[in-house]
């Protein structure tokens, strides 16, 4: 079932959640161990991170062979299986970065063709193509995604097919409501959302937050914009000190001040974990309160946090 009539059709805000494939020669078991767990709570639907390659030059017998490193198990793989095996409507993300048009309308057939109905379209990381390649083979910004994934919607693919099988996507974005990290202001990041919408985005997600306060704010200036689309507040449990400082620093997002205090009074690590838990909790209820249609869950592939939290708001 899409996104979009998963919200239309809830009578009560939903679960979603947010896995990270493993790395390759990890035991697709381990994952699948935790999933069973989160499965417990009925998420609407799971999304999938994908990540470019990392590519190498190496010197082999005399000569440079181009190899890749750290490659984590395949996105959509994990998708199909998690629909078979656990009957959770996976989403898979896709990104711009480190694939072709031509790659990402095969990676589109493919689903298209195992019945999954939601995508996530992101830029991605890493480094940027050249000029040339980029007009001609990559899609260079998230906007650039959801235009060629609303394309084959239309049946319009890359090479011309008569009487081409139209896809139905139902298609998410991502958020920023402290503003990405690379727009010079929240005037501009609100703009390119904007732009994602109006090329066919259907839903919004945040990245994730722990000041509610901004993600109204945000939630005030899209509807300004006239976007439309649903908006997921995208929520991280909190449940170690090393969080305090490694989000921030990754992910461009402030932590509250009243929340680090409520962490940092404790040094046991079981005190720790359950202040933390015990913030996100408290993160979560205010939500809801405030009438968002879910909560997604960036699990990082570790369910006890987010199970805590679930159970925490069942209470």
């Amino acid at each position: 079932m899409k996104v979009t009539d998963l919200i239309k059709n809830s009578s009560v805000p939903f679960t979603s959640i947010e896995i990270i494939p493993p790395r390759k020669g990890t035991s697709m078991e381990t994952l699948f161990a935790e999933l069973e767990v989160l499965m417990r709570y009925k998420p609407a639907f799971m999304s999938v991170t994908s990540h470019a390659h990392e590519r190498s030059v190496e010197e082999v017998d005399g000569k440079k062979v181009e190899r890749m490193k750290h490659k984590r198990l395949d996105t959509n793989a994990i998708c199909i299986a998690a629909q078979s095996r656990l009957g959770v409507e996976p989403t898979p993300h896709l990104i711009c970065r480190g694939f072709t048009k031509d790659e990402t309308e095969d990676v589109l057939l493919t689903l298209h063709f195992h019945g999954i109905e939601n995508v996530l379209a992101l830029r991605g990381d890493g480094p940027l193509a050249d000029a040339q390649t980029a007009a001609s083979f990559v899609n260079e910004h998230a906007s650039d995604l959801v235009e060629q994934i609303e394309r084959m919607n239309d049946g319009v693919y890359l090479d011309p097919v008569e009487r081409a099988e139209k896809t139905d996507f139902c298609i998410g974005v991502a958020g920023y409501p402290e503003k990405h990290f690379e727009a010079p202001d929240m005037e501009t990041d609100l703009a390119y959302l904007k732009k994602k919408v109006d090329a066919g985005a259907h839903f919004i997600i945040t990245q994730m937050f722990f000041d509610n306060e901004a993600f109204y704010r945000f939630r005030d200036d899209v509807a300004r914009l006239g976007i439309q689309v649903p908006v997921i507040p995208g929520i991280k449990p909190l449940y170690k000190k090393q969080h305090l400082e490694v989000l921030p620093r990754i992910f461009y997002t402030k932590i509250p001040q009243s929340v680090q205090d409520s962490i940092n009074r404790f040094d046991k690590e079981e005190d720790i974990h359950r202040a933390g838990i015990d913030s996100t909790i408290a993160q979560c209820k205010d939500l809801l309160a405030h009438g968002v249609p879910g909560i997604h869950f960036y699990s990082m592939s570790v369910a006890k946090p987010t199970s805590e939290v679930l159970n925490g708001l069942m209470a």
